[in-house]
């Protein structure tokens, strides 16, 4: 083919009509690109001219916003990421209450698959998981039997040995899914349709938390107590008003779409006020929270750093001897790395005053055992360990969630228990008017 040849598309023949070929001369090019306006028909089919920054701009956006509201982000009126709601729907779907007999994982993952979430059956599973396990979650999800892991880092079994139910908390959220309560869309086949959002008649962001890196933004959100959460959502509800598109009369309520009934919450609450119920982020580990002026920071603006110790106190032997004994570790911390590293800094000599160290952790609950020389000077060790270790960590909130919308928003606490409470519109009293919880876990310095 010559030269000439390259610069000219050659007619092809569209039903009835030829189209006539176009001769791109050389240094014409841009041009050509302004003329053209529409596709042009090619023996490749029709090409649209475009300018490739124009089109990365649009495909890297086209992909960011997939990452960001199919897969990182939470939605913040239940919580939930895509596949952690497509989870807990199939299971419901299987008939896997919290009162239910279990069930094989690899059924479970089986049924996302073919129906919710065709990406990686891994994916799927280590989701699962971790909605499982109690020290990643402050409330679990999903009632696991068999090894689910461990804070040592240990990994779970395989999903073919594990099994697993929804636990019973998790009812809350998936409270009247079946009375029109959400809206609902085709799954990625057409074949059947799951829902966008769950009722959550808990306020799940919170409560559970997050933790997600989208494109361009990330998310980190600290797990609280319940009963905190919910006093602080009524203290909202006291100083607001549910606002509503129209009056809707008692005769014609049994017949009113949900939709008709939902409106906007409106409160005068402050951040302040709120901060009189929630005392702080709630760590499954426990540990000590330090600073509250860096606590309030993270609820006023949606993100700051909360430091976090581990709980640790000196105990005298009867041997004379002191002993600095961990019955709980920051959040997100490996027990068992942590003691592999105090190991190391007493190896190194960079910690002195150690004689053993031991982890009697069992069944019961966590127990690290660090025994002194007796010429040490236990509140100066304990000092060196909180700085040179995870005993002592920052956690960087960073509060960023999907609204109504699907529009990522960096929120604070006023913003997250008010989405709450709108996608609870009307009964609001009535949601939070009885909650019993265990105490929080955490204690806040």
């Amino acid at each position: 083919m010559s030269d000439e040849d390259t610069n000219i598309l050659k007619p092809l023949t569209l039903g009835d009509d030829q189209v006539e070929p176009v001769k791109v001369e050389e240094g014409d090019e841009d041009d050509f690109l302004n003329i053209v306006l529409n596709p042009v028909a090619t023996q490749f089919g029709r090409i649209a001219p475009v300018k490739i920054t124009n089109e990365m701009k649009k495909a890297y956006l086209d992909y960011a916003m997939s990452v960001i509201v199919s897969r990182a982000l939470p939605d913040v009126r239940d919580g939930l990421k895509p596949v952690h709601r497509r989870i807990l729907y199939a299971m419901k779907e299987l008939g896997l209450s919290h009162s239910s007999k279990y069930k094989k994982s690899a059924r479970i993952v089986g049924e996302v698959l073919g129906k919710y979430h065709p990406h990686g059956d891994t994916a799927v599973y280590d989701a699962m998981v971790r909605l499982a396990q109690d020290f990643s979650m402050r409330y679990p999800l999903v009632d696991g039997q068999g090894n689910f892991g461990s804070v040592d880092g240990d990994s779970p079994a395989a999903m073919r040995y594990t099994e697993a139910r929804l636990s019973k908390i998790t009812q809350e959220l998936l409270l009247d899914l079946d009375k029109e309560t959400v809206s609902w869309i085709d799954n990625f086949d057409g074949t059947v349709q799951e829902p966008t959002v769950m009722p959550a008649k808990l306020p799940n962001l919170l409560l559970m938390g997050s933790d997600g890196i989208a494109v361009g933004m990330a998310t980190k959100i600290p797990p609280h107590n319940l009963i905190e959460v919910v006093g602080a959502i009524k203290t909202l509800i006291a100083r607001g008003q549910s606002l509503r598109a129209e009056e809707i009369k008692d005769a014609d309520l049994e017949n009113t779409k949900p939709e008709v009934l939902s409106g906007e919450f409106e409160t005068s609450a402050t951040v302040e006020e709120l901060l009189d119920s929630i005392q702080g982020p709630d760590f499954p580990t426990g540990g000590i929270i330090y600073d509250w002026s860096a606590i309030a920071e993270v609820y006023s603006t949606g993100k700051g750093k909360v430091v976090t110790r581990a709980e640790a106190n000196i105990e005298e032997s009867k041997t004379g001897k002191f002993q600095i004994v961990v019955t709980e570790i920051p959040y997100q911390v490996n027990k068992a790395k942590l003691v592999s590293k105090i190991a190391d800094l007493v190896r190194d000599k960079k910690i002195e005053g150690i004689s053993d160290l031991r982890d009697e952790s069992d069944r019961e609950g966590m127990r690290i055992v660090i025994e002194l020389k007796k010429a040490a000077k236990p509140k100066s060790v304990l000092n060196n360990l909180f700085k040179h270790t995870e005993l002592q960590t920052s956690f960087p909130a960073n509060m960023v969630a999907l609204d109504d919308r699907g529009t990522p928003h960096l929120m604070n606490l006023k913003s997250i228990l008010t989405y709450s409470s709108n996608s609870r519109l009307p009964g609001l009293d009535s949601t939070f008017s009885k909650v019993t919880s265990k105490p929080s876990t955490t204690s806040t310095k």
